[in-house]
């Protein structure tokens, strides 16, 4: 990290979005753990990838709690700061609507999604796709790994190359540990 990135950073107050995102703690993940450490693992992709805009990573802590806490309080989010509204549209460009399927999601991010919300999709897959070494379901991992190249890969392809490199290396070791099972 540069020393400019640092002053960037300096002042951005994210513990009261990592305070909102306990709310995932009991969220079970299928490869373990739970959906707030997920959170984190999010935002700390973005990081890796040189992604410090505040927004983004504010909204990568808490970018499931629409989607998965039944009857979220959305004004607790917008009441943080003077981002709170900024981070609120981006969560809901990368939530999905009930009526929608997973391809049918994220066509949309890839089709209508700000620049932010697909690369925050992209860092979540990351995420996923690493976690995924921890299910023992060979027909999720084969289902979700080829999700991934028909719907996601398009999207790291627009955004950022480099997420798209790690994101085919997921996939290589996916397969070739499902390819093993059979």
């Amino acid at each position: 990290m540069t020393i400019e990135e640092m002053f960037r950073l300096k002042g951005t107050h994210l513990a009261p979005y990592i305070q909102l995102a306990t709310a995932l703690i009991g969220k079970v993940r299928e490869g373990g753990g739970n959906m707030f450490r997920h959170q984190l693992d999010t935002m700390a992709t973005l990081i890796d990838y040189s992604y410090i805009d505040s927004v983004i990573l504010k909204a990568a802590i808490v970018h499931d709690l629409v989607e998965d806490i039944p009857d979220f309080n959305h004004n607790l989010l917008l009441a943080i700061d003077y981002e709170s509204a900024a981070v609120y549209d981006l969560v809901l460009e990368v939530t999905r609507y009930p009526e929608e399927t997973k391809g049918e999601f994220l066509t949309r991010v890839r089709e209508t999604g700000s620049r932010y919300a697909k690369v925050l999709k992209v860092a979540d897959r990351i995420s996923n796709m690493i976690s995924l070494g921890f299910v023992i379901d060979p027909k999720f991992i084969a289902r979700y790994t080829e999700e991934t190249v028909r719907y996601v890969f398009p999207i790291a392809e627009e955004v950022d190359k480099a997420m798209l490199a790690e994101l085919q290396s997921l996939v290589e070791s996916r397969r070739k540990y499902v390819s093993a099972l059979v």
